[in-house]
């Protein structure tokens, strides 16, 4: 209790959310739940400097056409092109190409939330300041961080939690967006009456999978809810085709995320359980 939901799935980039759990998103939406999604981090390290540039060249065209600001989007415009002309392998981005990569994923996390139903005041993007270095290296999980986090979840007072416990990630900001969340469940535990009866489920999917002795629910998915998902994913375009730091494992997100569904539905299949297409699997963490 209660049969409808206050949802709030916690993604550390833009699209962890839909690659690990897109599935359960959908038919947390379709089944009539309060679905709210909070993006951790802005992701603009993820994106391609060509993007970046195309994007520019995007808002500059727009705004001759309709006359919105010319002068100053040249200006703008060019200091973009020069820096990605001169820019170093490894050199930090402007604040100025971080700024535009930063609103590609938006954008895209945007499109993703709408295809699957989720209302827009109820998308939610936190830009955590441990993540906003501008290199692969991030700062230590600070008080900013997890007061941010404490604010959304006061906001929200969600009846269950999703957030991501799939920490292979190369850099570390899926563990660091996980302790933020412990860190502040931690503080409202005794302070605010809802947290008593709050689920906290833990995903994962876009780097490893549970081993199914651990899993505590799984969320069976078909054929076409699998579609949907994958058509989901997809709307994070600046990560499609090639990443930029796919780490070791050479598929796309999304194959790599169904191929961890089937092969779990498999696992439930030679258990002698119902045969799926493919499964998301959760595992519970009591706080």
């Amino acid at each position: 209790m209660p049969a409808s939901k206050r949802s709030l799935v916690f993604s550390p980039h833009p699209d962890d959310d839909v690659i690990s759990m897109g599935g359960t998103l959908l038919r947390l939406v379709d089944q009539g739940h309060e679905v709210h999604v909070a993006y951790q981090t802005s992701g603009n390290l993820a994106v391609f400097d060509d993007d970046a540039r195309r994007f520019a060249d995007f808002a500059l065209d727009f705004a001759e056409k309709q006359q919105l600001g010319v002068a100053q989007m040249r200006e703008e415009h060019a200091a973009v092109v020069e820096f990605l002309k001169h820019k170093k392998l490894g050199e930090e981005d402007s604040l100025l190409v971080q700024d535009i990569k930063a609103l590609i994923r938006k954008g895209e996390a945007m499109a993703a939330c709408r295809f699957c139903g989720v209302q827009e005041q109820h998308i939610h993007f936190m830009n955590m300041p441990f993540y906003e270095t501008g290199q692969v290296k991030k700062k230590p999980l600070g008080e900013a961080d997890i007061e941010e986090t404490i604010a959304i979840l006061q906001q929200i007072r969600p009846h269950q939690i999703f957030a991501a416990g799939d920490l292979r990630d190369p850099h570390g900001t899926h563990r660091i967006c996980l302790d933020a969340i412990f860190a502040a469940l931690a503080r409202l535990k005794g302070q605010e009456e809802w947290v008593e009866d709050c689920y906290l489920w833990l995903y994962r999917g876009a780097w490893q999978e549970w081993d199914v002795q651990e899993i505590e629910m799984a969320v069976p998915i078909s054929p076409e809810e699998l579609l949907r998902k994958r058509k989901a994913i997809f709307k994070h375009q600046s990560q499609k085709d090639s990443a930029v730091f796919p780490g070791n494992d050479k598929r796309e997100f999304w194959q790599r995320s169904e191929d961890r569904n089937h092969a779990t539905a498999k696992l439930y299949d030679k258990l002698g359980l119902a045969e799926y297409e493919a499964i998301e699997a959760f595992v519970r963490y009591r706080f």
